[in-house]
């Protein structure tokens, strides 16, 4: 088993050191952290890091000597108590490095752990990220933002919305659009019709009726004159 303790990834340490700056229970375990839900999936983890600090024992109870960063309200005053948290407890890294250590680049920090731990490449990264986060809370560089846990309903509200435009418009489905185009085209092909009676004399013999149609054709469907 390793001798410093990791996490996979800063923002539930983050998370649990700034609940228990605001409420600190007498016993910590990772029943606790799960109830509180701040460590999601990671609660054995950080429960290893704040038994490796001190803060708590191997049963989860609060060391008080310890804890007492906790109280400090501002957060410059806590950071210089719990730098004096981080630094007894990394002392093998602090002797070999001074307050260098602080601000040691992640490939100086892995280096050390690997060779102190015999740990693999990964394990070794998260170590060094591990003591980073806690540098930072120390007050030595600026604290990693946890992510924030997505929210499954607006994640399902967000696939379901409709496509909008640039203009922030909802864009009308194909078939309503593709409706609306060939009535706009049909408006725009205006067509006319012309319905002609013609009556005939009921007395009229075939010239008369050949000289009626004669003069239709000539004057209505081919246009010239009579």
């Amino acid at each position: 088993m390793a001798k410093f303790p990791y996490v996979a990834s800063a923002g539930p340490l983050v998370k649990a050191i700034a609940h228990l700056r605001k409420s600190f229970p007498k016993e910590v375990t990772a029943d606790t952290l799960r109830k509180l839900g701040v460590a999601p999936k990671n609660e054995t983890y950080v429960i290893n890091v704040l038994r490796f600090l001190g803060i708590i024992d191997d049963a989860g109870a609060k060391v008080a000597a310890k804890a007492k960063a906790f109280v400090q309200h501002e957060d410059k005053a806590f950071a210089s108590e719990f730098d004096k948290v981080v630094r007894e407890a990394y002392d093998e890294l602090f002797e070999l490095h001074g307050d260098a250590a602080w601000t040691l680049d992640r490939g100086g920090l892995t280096q050390f752990f690997r060779t102190s731990d015999n740990s693999t490449d990964l394990v070794g990264g998260r170590q060094a990220s591990t003591f980073a986060a806690l540098a930072a809370l120390s007050g030595h560089a600026e604290i990693p933002t946890p992510k924030a846990t997505p929210n499954p309903s607006r994640a399902s509200q967000k696939a379901t919305a409709k496509p909008k435009t640039a203009s922030g418009a909802k864009k009308e489905p194909t078939s309503i659009a593709a409706s609306a185009k060939q009535r706009e085209e049909s408006h725009s092909q205006v067509g006319l019709t012309v319905r002609i009676e013609v009556n005939l004399p009921a007395s009229g013999d075939q010239e008369t009726y050949d000289r009626i149609f004669r003069s239709i054709r000539e004057n209505l469907i081919n246009g010239s004159g009579a």
